[in-house]
């Protein structure tokens, strides 16, 4: 983060130019508990599908880049996994980058359900967040499931005296609510500075891990129980015929081979309808027709295997 700050000044330095037509702009660490909607939120936000999302815990896994930009000036947006308790080692470095968040940017977004009563989970948060020197706001999202504004804020008062708090913001990132007071309070408090990134400039992943994702989205919609936290998926080639056409294959890697039966389904139905709802999504991505194929493989215990992590694209960030 420090070392884009200080590219883009040698670059302004060089080019001869003043810095005195700076904007609102800074860095914001988006964090929470799994299932608060972090993913959702960012999505509406920048107004495009960056990070997918399911009901299912823990399908952020890595660090996300997006930026919202506007007149106002460029807030660049991180979300990380969800804060938990880890269980393996593809659940230690989720949780690692997402504490690391904690000591980067200008602000830091806390991500709460407010459906949910605060408990020991929260707690956890509370003290990772106390220890942090970053200023704070807090986000109560699915407002629209609590049943108005006196048990909003009820809810509120439940986290006033928590920390000390810049500010607590109420959304539906669902439903678009409140998105634009949480994007005016964001602004508020971000310096004034370069905008880092082009105007049009929306994420840095590459279209390649996004289509990884969003083919790991549909199995976390498609399969139960503890499966879909077992898949990694590799694009193995992804090419643009001369008609616009794109062939995708890809391989769907599981931790058993009784995973791998249930993954490819009574004669590939499972497969099939897995690949098919990634293929309306990658083709919404593309703005083209794509060619999806899948493929599974077994790599027992693939989660506790740090080469398998590296293949993979879980590696520790710098």
């Amino acid at each position: 983060m420090n070392q884009i700050i200080e590219d883009f000044f040698a670059k302004e330095n060089g080019n001869g130019e003043s810095r005195e037509d700076m904007v609102k702009s800074g860095f914001v660490s988006i964090v929470g508990l799994p299932n608060a909607g972090k993913s959702t939120l960012l999505n509406a936000l920048v107004g495009q599908k960056i990070a997918i999302t399911s009901k299912k815990a823990q399908t952020t896994r890595n660090q996300i880049m997006a930026v919202y930009d506007d007149e106002r000036g460029q807030i660049v947006f991180h979300d990380t996994p969800g804060i938990h308790k880890a269980q393996n080692k593809l659940s230690v470095y989720m949780e690692s980058v997402a504490e690391k968040a904690l000591g980067n940017g200008d602000l830091i977004l806390w991500i709460v359900d407010s459906t949910e009563q605060k408990g020991k989970k929260e707690e956890q948060i509370l003290s990772l967040l106390s220890h942090s020197k970053r200023k704070i706001l807090l986000v109560l999202n699915k407002i629209d499931l609590l049943g108005g504004e006196e048990a909003l804020e009820r809810k509120k008062a439940e986290y006033t005296d928590c920390l000390p708090f810049v500010g607590i913001v109420g959304v539906s990132a669902y439903k678009n609510q409140g998105l634009e007071e949480l994007l005016e309070t964001i602004f508020s408090f971000l310096p004034y500075g370069p905008r880092y990134y082009d105007e049009d400039t929306v994420t840095d992943l590459p279209v390649r891990e996004i289509a990884k994702e969003l083919i790991r989205e549909q199995a976390l919609y498609k399969l139960d129980k503890e499966i879909p936290h077992g898949i990694a998926v590799l694009i193995d080639s992804m090419q643009e015929r001369k008609n616009g056409i794109w062939d995708v294959k890809a391989t769907l890697v599981c931790e058993k081979e009784s995973h791998k039966g249930i993954i490819i389904g009574k004669a590939g139905s499972m497969l099939k309808s897995i690949g098919s709802g990634a293929r309306i999504q990658i083709e919404k991505l593309l703005e083209a027709k794509v060619n999806l194929q899948l493929f599974v493989k077994v790599r027992k215990d693939w989660r506790e295997n740090p080469a398998y992590l590296q293949e993979y694209g879980y590696r520790e960030q710098k």
